[in-house]
């Protein structure tokens, strides 16, 4: 039996986030061609890497027909012109698939398996929009299995609102603003760019173009602004696209490998690999997920929330993240929590989001070799959460 490996970050990229539907910088891209764009991305800024040393390619999409499907992890990995001994496959945990992807490959690493592998995730949610092609059983609702609004994000938002009534739509569109702020000063303070690979786009009307930018943020956002939206999931509401994630397409993937196999190939850890944990809560409050996994995360690690020095959370609706903080006892503004801004600004391509938040967390590992661990972590849709907690070698 081998016994367990230490398991590193080496390298993380994603594409520029654009928004969905028939304007959007990726309405004629395929899918898996931003997949492709990433895996040659990282062999590219990894040149000590022999492509066959690549062990396994795990691809997260949650719709996973059309440009999605065919095992996009072996099917973008062949298209990427990998080695066609290096194997791929699938992987589906709604907004937590590219997290679900490292975690998985992470526990082969650990085990032995593989020595090397990429993950990562990718939607385009202009060409499968989220439950396309879905046929939810009838039971979930005849049998009160579910709450009617479980299937509807923006209506579990609003579940939680109710849930945590000192989270007013006040404090969630100061958080917003707070959002787009920081991804303003992070793109001015050239903190995003080194970390995106500029993708080439093509539109019947315009012909070619390259997207080297996101394309959701709205800097600029005012508390005004934001208090005049509508609130579509409930009358006289609380979430709005204002204080939400956006309906966009991308595609991240990053690197990780065993640490001695890491030092061998010449690779640079940007960090390691402590724990992760998956939590279920009840569906129609799916945006308290990340309290529970968060909290097995830490028991696993041996660990308290005061230990963590960073938190990149996944903003699916700024309510989720509140709850997250109020939980543990974080102020709404804590300069500890998502320092470059999170997806309500960047937008949130569902499957492909985990590697984001961790591809950004090394990138502020390396700024503050003063903080030891940082959390990555998200809501899962159909009531869960995923949190990893990675260890700054830096």
């Amino acid at each position: 039996m081998p016994s367990s490996r230490d398991v590193v970050f080496v390298d993380g990229v994603r594409t520029p986030f654009g928004r969905s539907g028939p304007k959007g910088l990726y309405a004629e891209t395929r899918a898996d061609d931003l997949v492709v764009r990433v895996i040659r991305e990282l062999m590219r800024r990894n040149p000590d890497l022999p492509p066959e040393r690549v062990d396994e390619v795990a691809i997260a999409a949650t719709t996973q027909i059309g440009d999605q499907g065919l095992t996009i992890g072996r099917s973008a990995a062949v298209l990427a012109g990998l080695p066609k001994s290096v194997p791929g496959y699938a992987i589906d945990r709604m907004c937590a698939g590219a997290m679900t992807a490292v975690t998985t490959v992470a526990g082969g690493i650990a085990f032995g398996a593989y020595d090397v592998a990429i993950a990562g995730g990718v939607e385009h949610m202009g060409r499968h929009p989220m439950g396309e092609g879905v046929d939810p059983n009838p039971r979930f609702l005849s049998e009160k299995l579910v709450d009617p609004s479980a299937l509807v994000m923006g209506m579990t938002a609003e579940n939680l609102h109710d849930r945590y009534p000192a989270i007013t739509k006040e404090r969630a569109d100061a958080y917003a603003v707070l959002s787009q702020e920081k991804v303003a000063k992070a793109y001015a303070d050239g903190r995003i760019q080194p970390d995106l690979v500029p993708a080439a786009i093509r539109t019947a009307e315009k012909g070619w173009g390259l997207a080297v930018e996101d394309e959701a943020p709205r800097p600029g956002t005012t508390l005004e602004g934001l208090a005049g939206l509508k609130t579509p999931f409930r009358p006289h509401g609380h979430v709005t696209a204002g204080n939400s994630s956006g309906i966009n397409d991308g595609a991240t993937g990053c690197l990780v490998a065993a640490r001695e196999v890491a030092e061998e190939l010449g690779l640079t850890a940007k960090m390691r690999l402590v724990s992760y944990a998956f939590a279920g809560v009840d569906p129609e409050v799916m945006g308290v997920g990340p309290i529970p996994s968060t909290e097995r995360a830490l028991r696993l690690a041996g660990l308290s929330i005061s230990d963590i020095g960073l938190f990149e959370i996944n903003e699916a609706f700024a309510v989720q993240v509140l709850a997250f903080l109020e939980h543990f006892g974080i102020a709404d503004d804590d300069p500890r929590v998502n320092p470059y801004g999170g997806a309500i600004a960047f937008g949130h391509p569902l499957a492909s989001s985990g590697v984001r938040l961790m591809t950004q967390l090394a990138r502020q590992f390396a700024e503050r070799p003063d903080v030891r661990y940082g959390i990555t972590t998200m809501c899962v849709g159909m009531g869960m959460g995923g949190t990893v907690i990675w260890e700054n070698l830096a």
